[in-house]
């Protein structure tokens, strides 16, 4: 837009780049929120069930991050679950350090022996920052 003396008029323009980069800038920093659960039962060595549960934050979680970050591989798959299932062994060696709750049952009656185990995360809340190439996972605490 020309002003009076003829010259364009850079005020809009200036102001309008510093909003979208500020924009750009809030939002790179905002990472997704995660509810995650896990449940997993053996019972006399033979896996009985197993419960993965995932979803999407409805509200901001409070709290901070008390560990330090999963890193993980994105490659092919765009969904937290399926980066998850395929990398199953890391992130479950990452749960067992930051706590799961194992109960075991274990019974000998007339010489037969049952066991029940059951491995728990309680519904924990998960900061994930996804990247082009990787995804970084933070417990909030």
């Amino acid at each position: 837009m020309r002003s009076r003396d003829g010259n364009y008029s850079k005020t809009l323009s200036i102001s309008s780049i510093i909003f979208l980069l500020l924009l750009l800038y809030s939002s790179a920093l905002l990472a997704d929120e995660y509810f995650i659960s896990y449940r997993y039962t053996v019972k006399n060595s033979i896996i009985y069930n197993k419960v993965f549960l995932i979803s999407k934050a409805m509200k901001k979680c409070t709290g901070t991050t008390h560990t330090k970050a999963l890193i993980l591989k994105k490659e092919k798959s765009n969904t937290l679950k399926d980066i998850l299932l395929k990398n199953e062994d890391i992130f479950f060696q990452y749960l067992f350090k930051i706590g799961l709750n194992i109960t075991n049952h274990d019974q000998c009656l007339n010489n037969i022996n049952t066991s029940f185990t059951i491995i728990t995360l309680k519904t924990t809340c998960f900061k994930v920052d996804f990247n082009e190439n990787f995804v970084k996972i933070a417990p909030l605490k």
